[in-house]
């Protein structure tokens, strides 16, 4: 009997659409916003612990370490699971446990702890020469890691942000499962739980040509921001 209402409560094919783009437009939002917070936090963290290591602009091995380790214990925690072990500290933050807002939260520290990484490893990717070089022209710390260091690493943080970025499309999709909205809620609500296939199927296309345009459109960033003497000598 149940399977039989849930049969009947498939969505048509000519209402797919008013369905599907609000959500799409949903997991936007939540991912544009997670990703301000993560490029603003990770972008300063990640070149902090860079040059805490021995070898970098105010070395701090004690506290280096502090930082690793804590980004360390955050990229080391499945999202689902560090999503239902913060819940407190969500319902603290934004006063709820459902909705964009709850979903941001754990996203945001899922994004940060790897996006710091990604900027980290960016930064060791710069030839020592150039930080030499500003430093032996008098620059501040401070211009020292915006001019020399992040400067020169920008085409590798943009291939890690698109990766980050992809990461939170799919978390969005996680987040689904506690009614944070966006195409993850659809799928888990319409297409799961009312084992309507057209909607399921119809989610992962979108979410597939979602991730491909973010991808095609980090790569042409990346190629851009490539100085063409670098891409010659890497074709070389």
């Amino acid at each position: 009997m149940t399977e039989t209402v849930l049969a009947n409560a498939k969505v048509p094919v000519n209402e797919l659409p008013g369905l599907l783009f609000p959500a799409l437009l949903d997991t936007l939002i939540m991912v544009g916003i997670v990703m301000t917070i993560v490029v603003l936090v990770g972008v300063p963290l990640g070149a902090l612990i860079h040059n805490l290591a021995p070898g970098g602009l105010f070395e701090n091995p004690t506290l280096h370490t502090i930082l690793s380790w804590v980004i360390s214990i955050g990229r080391s925690l499945p999202f689902l699971i560090l999503m239902a072990s913060i819940m407190p500290f969500t319902r603290f933050i934004t006063g709820t446990n459902i909705g964009i807002a709850a979903a941001v939260v754990p996203m945001s520290l899922a994004g940060i702890a790897f996006f710091t990484r990604i900027v980290e490893n960016s930064l060791r990717s710069v030839p020592p020469s150039v930080v030499q070089v500003a430093r032996a022209s008098g620059g501040s710390r401070l211009q020292i890691i915006r001019t020399a260091q992040v400067s020169e690493a920008v085409p590798s943080i943009l291939g890690g942000l698109t990766i980050n970025i992809i990461a939170m499309i799919e978390y969005s999709a996680i987040a689904g499962t506690i009614g944070a909205g966006g195409i993850g809620y659809v799928a888990v609500t319409y297409g799961y739980q009312r084992f309507d296939q057209g909607v399921m199927l119809a989610t992962i296309v979108i979410l597939v040509i979602t991730v491909a345009i973010v991808q095609l459109t980090g790569d042409a960033l990346v190629r851009f921001t490539t100085p063409h003497a670098r891409i010659r000598a890497a074709a070389a």
